[in-house]
């Protein structure tokens, strides 16, 4: 039985084949050629991984990048009143203690980072910053550089909560 996410990716990778613009390998014509004329295998599919899936969604904030993040170990295990260094990375918002932000267009993305527009409002205020999240480790932290005139001077370094 063939896995459902490799039917679903086949047609988009011929498709996305079809359109490009670059020479196809000589070892693939051939390969294509023989099974084409009676040859017994089909040449190997690469499985899909997880990040060419997500990222098939270049709208919204990388999955490893959602959750919850503290600046503090408290942050994520004391009182929920006290944690003004939570900040909580949704699809397309970032959660604070008194304020939120809502993503608006994307300049660069990858598995494990983002770089975008951010609306910010709280405590009566409307703000937008640029705002890059990324994790150099495979999400078991998020810096967060901010650049506008309201920005954080220096990067902000979380570490996800369990």
């Amino acid at each position: 039985m063939i896995p459902r996410g490799l039917v679903l990716a086949f047609p988009l990778v011929a498709l996305l084949a079809a359109c490009s613009s670059e020479p196809e390998p000589q070892g693939a014509a051939s390969e294509t050629a023989a099974a084409g004329a009676g040859g017994m295998s089909e040449p190997a599919l690469p499985e899909p991984t997880a990040s060419a899936t997500d990222l098939a969604d270049t709208t919204s904030i990388p999955p490893m990048l959602r959750g919850r993040w503290g600046l503090v170990k408290l942050d994520c295990t004391g009182d929920p009143a006290a944690a003004k260094g939570l900040m909580t990375v949704g699809a397309k918002d970032l959660e604070f203690y008194e304020s939120m932000a809502d993503l608006g267009e994307i300049e660069s993305i990858a598995e494990n980072a983002v770089t975008g527009a951010f609306a910010f409002e709280g405590e009566g205020q409307t703000w937008d910053l640029d705002v890059t999240l990324r994790s150099p480790d495979g999400g078991a932290t998020l810096v967060r550089t901010d650049k506008g005139a309201d920005a954080a001077p220096e990067p902000l370094t979380y570490t996800k909560c369990p």
